[in-house]
């Protein structure tokens, strides 16, 4: 979807990396070898890393941290810490470094995401003790992941016309049949010894999140899942997109209910059912827009300050004397074209944050929103026209996503596996 309709959903992950610098090892003292849980090509993971994570965990899901459910939890949060170090170690050798203004970028879609003011999160992580720091490093190594895995896919990870055509084959396949909104939470198993103990971990998790713990933000800080960074949120997919045990367990679940583990290839997944829908039965609403939008110096620490006040009071001031979506567009032209005025046909079931589809939702032609103010700019947007359309196969971004994410699954999944064998990991 275009820049202005394309927030993506990022939720906080409340937990930190083993202490790792993100270019270079730091130096520190030898640890006690009764200390160590784990080292990983020659980093140490203390035993206090492990019952650090465990008990935030504990504590995410709503129990106490006794001594013996920080033991039940300890085998899978060392592998969960493990397979992290490997991520960050990968990082590193690729050279790819995470820019402050992605973090920033990503940190403001959280708070967009939870209707929380800017500096919002920074004060809710405070407020239950959590270090605004481990955010950081959490969100450091996944979107540094993320770049591994493009740059590893490279052109091939486009899909070509044929890849276009299939998938619209077996999309239109599937007209008339049920589609369904899916979360899940993936717990991987490295090796056939550590089975139980996910097994156990991810039957731990279950009764915890039916008890009410956030489905979401446990799927930030535990999946080990490309989707973790949304959530565990997959969208609304078709059967065909799911593993066959798990397609074969959505189909029997209400919705909002929470499966029990199922084992797919490289472990377990827990799946939400979050909603259904008809593929083709129902109508879609369909936006037409119009948009003007101001850049201004990049928001730093989530802080508006007088240099983007500025530019939003300017953009407030000219957009009043806009009386249609001609004078929007030229409004645009006026600031330079930074974004493009039209961004074409705008589903609105796929606007994204919440908070901005229900602006969207309740505009009428004609009327102008209320400043949205991004990280690098603002914008106001205009109605043009509402209609409602038969439901149609997704646009051709949206198929070009489904398949990018599907291969960047895939992919993360094999090298985490080719890292685990290449890697001399000893484990207390």
């Amino acid at each position: 979807m275009k820049k202005l309709l394309a927030a993506a959903l990022v939720f906080a992950s409340l937990h930190g990396a083993p202490a790792l610098a993100q270019n270079a090892p730091q130096l520190a003292p030898t640890p006690d070898s009764a200390s160590i849980a784990a080292i990983v090509n020659g980093e140490v993971i203390t035993s206090q890393d492990v019952e650090d994570r465990a008990r935030l965990l504990a504590v995410s899901i709503g129990l106490p941290p006794t001594g013996q459910l920080l033991a039940r939890l300890e085998p899978q949060v060392t592998n969960l810490l493990i397979d992290q170090t490997l991520k960050l170690q990968e990082i590193n050798k690729l050279g790819i470094v995470v820019h402050e203004s992605d973090i920033i970028a990503a940190i403001n879609h959280i708070e967009q995401n939870n209707n929380l003011p800017p500096g919002g999160l920074r004060l809710k992580l405070a407020g239950v003790g959590i270090p605004y720091t481990t955010l950081v490093a959490q969100l450091r190594i996944e979107l540094g992941w993320q770049s591994v895995l493009h740059q590893i896919l490279g052109p091939g990870l486009q899909p070509t016309a044929g890849d276009m055509h299939a998938e619209k084959t077996a999309l239109r396949a599937e007209l008339g049949t049920t589609q369904y909104h899916i979360a899940e939470i993936f717990i991987p198993v490295s090796n056939p010894l550590s089975d139980k103990s996910a097994q156990d971990f991810a039957t731990t998790v279950i009764t915890q999140l039916r008890s009410g713990a956030p489905f979401p933000i446990i799927a930030a800080q535990f999946s080990q899942g490309p989707t973790a960074l949304q959530g565990g949120d997959l969208g609304f997919v078709q059967l065909s997109q799911l593993d066959p045990s798990v397609a074969a367990v959505v189909t029997t679940m209400p919705v909002g209910a929470i499966s029990d583990p199922v084992r797919v290839p490289g472990g377990y997944d827990i799946v939400q059912l979050l909603d259904t829908h008809d593929i083709g039965n129902s109508k879609q609403t369909i936006l037409s827009l119009r948009q003007a939008f101001a850049p201004y110096p990049t928001i730093t620490n989530g802080q508006v300050g007088p240099a983007q006040v500025a530019v939003i009071n300017h953009l407030i001031q000219a957009a009043h004397q806009a009386h249609s979506c001609a004078d929007i567009a030229a409004l645009n032209a006026q600031l330079g074209n930074a974004q493009p005025a039209d961004p074409g046909p705008v589903n609105l079931a796929t606007v994204t944050p919440p908070a901005f589809q229900n602006i969207l939702a309740n505009l009428v032609p004609g009327q102008l929103s209320q400043p949205l103010v991004a990280q690098n700019g603002v914008s106001v947007v205009m109605l043009c026209s509402k209609k409602q359309q038969a439901e149609s196969l997704p646009s051709d971004t949206d198929i070009t996503n489904i398949i990018i994410n599907r291969r960047v699954e895939m992919e993360s999944h094999q090298l985490l596996d080719q890292l685990r064998h290449q890697s001399i990991i000893t484990q207390n």
